[in-house]
């Protein structure tokens, strides 16, 4: 059922990021007495009532985690709580997801989304191929060591062949890793601006202006610092890197 899903969600993603005319039935409309009658085919209902965790699974797949916790952590450190706004830094997020992300992407319009579309290929067997590149970025973004705590030593698992890795136990890997890896490229980015508040700190307890709140002080210093050395050139670059 999650492959199928996830597969499914590829599928609709790919059609909205290349601009396919075509979208998978999920409605069924029949002619009535009293005009139209729209229904749930029987089939399609899973999907509906899962339809609200489809955003979720998709951003947990993909490279979003690792650049929203990084995105956030950097608000944080600057000491700025609104400003990035909420909405500005997930609209970034995203831009930078579906950047990385594209080449998998692709990879789903043109074997399977587009085969499926011109009858080649049935739902479940056009998932399925929707599912691999997904599946090949996440395995190549997992530690080794994470993906053996979920799949318990399974020796009929080879982590060099993607198909025989189960979704069920690669996607809480994968995301086990891009939390750790982000927090790791937080670290890095929190630790200048954690110097400039112990620097400021210190010197206004020297000077007895214990009543000025160093965040003042300090939030100035550290966008001065931040623009200074160009800091979401290098931080955008090195979150794109890092894949």
């Amino acid at each position: 059922m999650m492959k199928q899903l996830l597969g499914w969600g590829l599928l609709l993603l790919a059609s909205s990021a290349w601009g396919a005319e075509s979208s998978v039935p999920l409605l069924s409309v029949t002619p009535g007495a009293g005009g139209q009658v729209i229904g749930v085919p029987g089939a399609s209902l899973p999907w509906l009532v899962l339809f609200p965790f489809l955003p979720a699974l998709l951003l947990a797949f993909t490279a979003f985690t690792r650049i929203a916790v990084v995105l956030f952590l950097l608000r944080q450190g600057l000491g700025s709580h609104t400003a990035p706004p909420n909405l500005v830094l997930m609209g970034l997020a995203v831009l930078l997801t579906i950047f990385v992300m594209s080449p998998a992407l692709k990879t789903i319009n043109a074997e399977a989304y587009q085969p499926y579309l011109s009858g080649s290929l049935t739902f479940n067997d056009a998932a399925e191929r929707a599912a691999t590149p997904l599946k090949v970025f996440m395995l190549r973004q997992t530690r080794a060591e994470d993906l053996s705590l979920f799949t318990e030593g399974d020796i009929k698992i080879d982590p060099k062949l993607v198909n025989s890795v189960p979704l069920a136990a690669l996607a809480p890997a994968f995301l086990t890793s891009e939390l750790k890896t982000a927090f790791q490229i937080g670290f890095m980015v929190v630790l200048p601006f954690l110097v400039i508040d112990l620097v400021v700190t210190a010197v206004l307890t020297a000077l007895g202006m214990i009543m000025l709140p160093p965040q003042l002080v300090s939030l100035p210093l550290k966008l001065l610092l931040f623009v200074t050395v160009d800091g979401w050139h290098l931080l955008v670059g090195s979150l794109i890197g890092s894949f």
